[in-house]
C-alpha cells in the first residue's frame, strides 16, 4: 500500500475510512517516541493556532483549535479590509490591531503561523507585503507567541496535495477539512490553510 501523506490521512479519517496501521515495531526507544528504525514518531499537534495571510488591504485571519483524534475547529475568522484611499501607515496599524485583538481574546493561542511573501518582480510590492507581515508579526511578538512561516507552495502541498492549486481549490479543501458550513472569504481560507499546514507538518 502506498504511504499516505498527512492531508490524505486527514481526508480518510473525516470520511470514516480505515487508517493505515503502523509498520515499525517499537524497541527500547518507544518510551521516547522512537521506532525500531530510530525515527521519532510524530506527535499530533494540540492547541490553538492563529493563521495569518498578510496583505496590506485584505489580511486574512483564522483561529483554529486542534485536538488529537478530532476534526479541527474554526473558532473565528476575519478579513482585515482597509480602503485603498487610506495611507499605508493606517493599514499597518489596522493589521497590528486586528492580530492583537485575536490574541488578546484567545490568550491560550499556542502558535502563530503566517504565509511567507512570494517572489514578486515589483520591488515596491515586495516592500508593502513585507510591511504587512511585519505589522502582524510584531503583534504576536509583543505577546510572546511563537511565530512560524510557510511558503505558499508548501501550504498548498500540505493542505490540498498540489502546489499549484488555485485559491478556490484551497478554499474548498479547507472548508471540507474543517467541516465548515458557510463559504469562507478567500483570504480567510488562505489563513486557515496556513494554520492547517502548521498543524499537519509541525514537529516537536
Amino acid at each position: 500500500m502506498a504511504r499516505m501523506n498527512v492531508r490524505q490521512m486527514w481526508a480518510a479519517k473525516l470520511a470514516g475510512k480505515p487508517m493505515p496501521a503502523a509498520i515499525a515495531v517499537p524497541t527500547n526507544g518507544a518510551a521516547s517516541g522512537q521506532t525500531s528504525f530510530g525515527v521519532r514518531a510524530r506527535t499530533p499537534f494540540a492547541g490553538l493556532v492563529l493563521g495569518i495571510d498578510p496583505s496590506l488591504r485584505g489580511t486574512g485571519l483564522a483561529l483554529i483549535e486542534f485536538v488529537p483524534g478530532r476534526q479541527p475547529v474554526l473558532l473565528r475568522c476575519q478579513t482585515v479590509k482597509v480602503a485603498a484611499k487610506l495611507p499605508m501607515a493606517h493599514a499597518l496599524g489596522e493589521i497590528h490591531r486586528a492580530v492583537a485583538a485575536f490574541l488578546d481574546a484567545a490568550p491560550d493561542v499556542r502558535h502563530v503561523a503566517l504565509e511567507q511573501t512570494i517572489f514578486v518582480q515589483n520591488f515596491q510590492t515586495a516592500q508593502i507585503l513585507g510591511a504587512a507581515r511585519g505589522a502582524a508579526i510584531s503583534a504576536a511578538a509583543l505577546r510572546e507567541k511563537a511565530v512560524y512561516e510557510y511558503a505558499p507552495l508548501r501550504v498548498k502541498q500540505a493542505v490540498v496535495g498540489a502546489g499549484r492549486a488555485s485559491k478556490e481549490q484551497m478554499a474548498r479543501t479547507v472548508m471540507a477539512l474543517l467541516g465548515h458550513g458557510r463559504t469562507l472569504a478567500l483570504d480567510e481560507a488562505d489563513a486557515a490553510g496556513v494554520a492547517l499546514c502548521h498543524a499537519f507538518t509541525w514537529r516537536e
